[in-house]
């Protein structure tokens, strides 16, 4: 792990591995696999309530069904994972995903924030996706997820030789801001020439 702004961990696998999202070959998948539903950050649940009636046009009936039955969003419980996620359908699928003419899995909330009827792009843990954050106190844990469904991403992340961190610098700089980015992209490039700082 490297220590960047004395509050931020990151993982040398978001330095050292690499990914580039295959859509073709994945389909979204990441929109409805898995336990639970995207992790939300507390401040956007208020967000989530604002934008509802916004985006509501751009999702699926059985999104908007479940959305309406379980709410914008739930309370997750499970062992010591307790947090906030984005309703599934059918404890499958994220209420949010829509589908695209060629079977891709796409975000409602994303499709109205580009047709500008919202200006927020999605929840920020699946706009940093590979890369997940765990909160310890005042320390930020910032890892990268390795997981089967993302395989194609991987070898397209090798051939195209693009970090995790540099796939994912929108969404990091989102989160932390540029000084955090350089920051890290430094530290990065001196891990890489063999000089650790």
């Amino acid at each position: 792990m490297i220590l960047i702004q004395d509050k931020i961990l990151v993982s040398l696998d978001v330095i050292e591995e690499q990914f580039l999202c295959n859509l073709n070959a994945c389909k979204g998948a990441c929109c409805w696999e898995g336990d639970s539903g995207a992790p939300l950050e507390e401040e956007e649940l208020n967000v989530l309530d604002n934008i509802y009636e916004t985006i509501k046009p751009y999702l699926r009936p059985e999104g908007i069904k479940a959305i309406e039955e379980q709410g914008k969003y739930v309370f997750v419980e499970e062992g010591t994972l307790k947090e906030f996620s984005t309703p599934l359908v059918n404890n499958a699928a994220c209420a949010y995903m829509t589908i695209d003419k060629k079977g891709i899995a796409k975000c409602g909330i994303e499709e109205a924030y580009r047709d500008g009827k919202i200006d927020w792009k999605k929840p920020i843990s699946c706009h940093l996706y590979p890369i997940r954050i765990m909160e310890y106190g005042d320390i930020d844990a910032v890892n990268y997820e390795r997981w089967d469904i993302c395989s194609a991403a991987c070898t397209a992340g090798k051939k195209a030789k693009l970090p995790v961190y540099k796939f994912a610098k929108e969404p990091l700089i989102r989160k932390y801001g540029e000084a955090f980015y350089n920051e890290l992209e430094t530290v990065a490039e001196d891990w890489k020439n063999g000089k650790p700082s």
